[in-house]
């Protein structure tokens, strides 16, 4: 009876009584769910000591693991960082094999240091010797990755200390002169350099020259410090200004003599690499719009104008993020010397940099057309095949005409021909044409009143304007208004399309206008495809879908795809100004005319092996 009454007994939950229905409670636990209580009432605490020991848990749990000692978390610790340093050097080598340029600069900035750090072992003179670190500091800040950016870093660091130190020198010698107040001089006249410097640098037109501010500044004061303990002012000065100038001639020879990279040719690259991601987007966006492409969730990172491994997304991103690194690159481009095919002096590449904007505005339409895809307002398959031989055309001659456009910048040949656009400027022509012929799928046509579009079509053909139309409408008394509406009831006029002749006419109209606007050949840019209007046709779903409701979102589900085709043919516009762009800058910079491909017929009949052949008989 006394071991019975000495067992210890489990300790069971008290069962928690529901909550009441509509209560706050009752609302935290339906949207907890299944979550782990926050209060201690679930929770068992071990029947024996046994399993207590075990640590095995009242309700069954699955027993804890027993604790490791010193050496086994010592040993998993290691094997954690073994792996980490692994995975570190695979990561790096992959890094490297993708750019091998970077690997061979970081070689380089080595053998600077190593080189310059040779200064710290000589002996004399002392006076330099004793100051090596401002040479080592020179290399560390100079060495830039290409040939234009140590040359800006180099000429901005010298410039600085040449300046500072002959005016640190100037104002030091000034300060002598006022005995008692030469410590009031120097703090002074540090105070106004400071915030006369400072301001300069802020300037919009100073931001090429920001590091040689910085570089001014920072001599200035440690001229004036150092030179006012030591009393040596001269000196100071010289030995910085002559270290400094050692480092710059290291870094620069090394950096030029041993696989040298130029800013120039990455922005050259850069800008025929643009017109290539482009045009992929511009034939994906087409091909996915024409081929009703779905979207089941759209990427959170396009949402939010983020990296993604969208290739109808990347291709123009890549485009319009490249505004800060062509102006980047055009800053350090115009400090290299001639090199390879850029051989002139005050090579044109800011022409470049037009290419670059010219491309840019391209592909802020190629976005839009993106956008369409994206948008939950879809056009019904059946639509887009009315329009998908033209649309499709217009996509593949704007596609075509980017990637030569590309080709020719990286290989630096002027066109062949001035007419390039010719192609993409009759599809896009065809195009709206075809809109013109099937308008009436891009309108609700049950509320259109065809004597009132005829009407409309005769003002515009005739010039007319609105005003006057408007003080007409107004001189017509209430009755005739009330006698026209009678008789458009009883005669039942059909609202579809009004008079043929007036039809050809607005066509022909329309027509001429688009050729005005785009004179020279054109592109145009392809679309993306998403699925036809959602499910849910109802902003308020709970509420039944009405027929009004209806037909207005068939209209706008019309209207995306005149959004689509109005898109395309703006990009055809932009293109125009690529051209343009493009001859600027094969003017300026000498690009070399194409060369024409000799015909397979007659290329060698005038040579002398020829002649020879054909009197033997060959």
């Amino acid at each position: 009876m006394a071991s019975a009454a000495s067992t210890p007994r489990p300790l069971t939950p008290t069962p928690t009584p529901p909550a009441r229905l509509g209560s706050l409670w009752s609302t935290l636990e339906d949207q907890r769910g299944a979550a782990v209580p926050l209060l201690s009432s679930a929770w068992t605490l071990p029947t024996t000591a046994s399993q207590a020991a075990l640590g095995v848990g009242g309700d069954g749990e699955e027993p804890r693991r027993p604790k490791e000692g010193p050496l086994r978390r010592a040993g998993a610790a290691v094997a954690r960082w073994w792996a980490a340093a692994c995975g570190a050097v695979v990561e790096l080598w992959v890094f490297a094999r993708a750019d091998p340029r970077k690997p061979v600069f970081a070689a380089k900035v080595g053998l600077a240091l190593a080189l310059i750090s040779l200064l710290v072992f000589l002996r004399e003179p002392r006076d330099i010797v004793s100051h090596s670190i401002w040479a080592i500091l020179t290399v560390v800040v100079v060495f830039e990755f290409s040939i234009g950016a140590t040359l800006s870093k180099g000429f901005n660091r010298g410039l600085g200390t040449l300046t500072a130190g002959a005016f640190a020198l100037a104002v030091a010698e000034l300060s002598k002169n006022f005995g008692k107040l030469e410590e009031v001089i120097l703090i002074t006249s540090i105070l106004i350099v400071a915030f006369f410097t400072t301001l300069t640098k802020l300037h919009p037109k100073m931001k090429p020259y920001e590091y040689g501010f910085r570089v001014f500044l920072l001599t200035f004061c440690y001229v004036m410090v150092s030179g006012y303990n030591t009393g040596k002012f001269t000196d100071t000065a010289t030995s910085r200004f002559i270290l400094i100038a050692i480092g710059a001639a290291v870094s620069l020879g090394i950096n030029i003599g041993i696989y040298p990279i130029w800013a120039g040719e990455d922005l050259h690259n850069l800008i025929a690499k643009n017109f290539t991601g482009v045009a992929k987007s511009l034939e994906g966006c087409v091909d996915g719009y024409l081929k009703c492409m779905e979207y089941e969730r759209i990427p959170s990172k396009i949402l939010v104008y983020q990296a993604s491994d969208d290739p109808l997304y990347s291709g123009y991103r890549a485009a319009v993020e490249a505004s800060t690194q062509e102006e980047t690159l055009l800053g350090f481009a115009i400090w290299e010397p001639p090199h390879g095919p850029y051989k002139t002096m005050n090579y044109p590449w800011r022409s470049f940099t037009k290419v670059g904007g010219a491309l840019r505005h391209c592909s802020f339409a190629v976005m839009a057309l993106h956008g369409c895809i994206l948008s939950e307002i879809q056009a019904p398959p059946e639509s887009r095949r009315v329009f998908a031989a033209e649309i499709q055309r217009v996509g593949e001659e704007g596609a075509k005409v980017l990637r030569e456009l590309g080709s020719r910048v990286k290989t630096m040949t002027k066109l062949s021909s001035s007419n390039i656009l010719f192609e993409v400027h009759m599809a896009a022509e065809e195009l709206q044409k075809k809109i013109d012929e099937k308008s009436y799928l891009l309108v609700n046509t049950e509320r259109w009143d065809a004597s009132k579009q005829a009407q409309g079509i005769k003002e515009v053909l005739n010039g007319t304007s609105a005003v006057e139309k408007g003080n007409k409408n107004d001189g017509t008394s209430a009755v005739e208004k009330e006698n026209k509406n009678k008789e458009n009831k009883i005669e039942g006029v059909e609202p579809t399309i009004v008079d043929q002749t007036l039809v050809h006419q607005s066509k022909s109209f329309l027509a001429n206008s688009f050729l005005s606007r785009f004179d020279s050949a054109s592109t145009i840019d392809g679309f993306k495809p998403l699925l036809s209007w959602p499910a849910r046709r109802s902003f308020h779903p709970n509420l039944p879908l009405e027929d009004e409701d209806s037909k207005t979102y068939e209209s706008a589900s019309a209207l995306s795809l005149a959004t689509f085709a109005s898109l395309l043919i703006e990009f055809v516009a932009r293109l125009q100004n690529v051209v343009n762009a493009f001859e600027e800058l094969s003017d300026n910079a000498n690009f070399k005319d194409p060369v024409e491909e000799p015909t397979a017929v007659g290329t060698s009949d005038g040579s002398f092996f020829s002649k020879v052949r054909k009197l033997v008989g060959f």
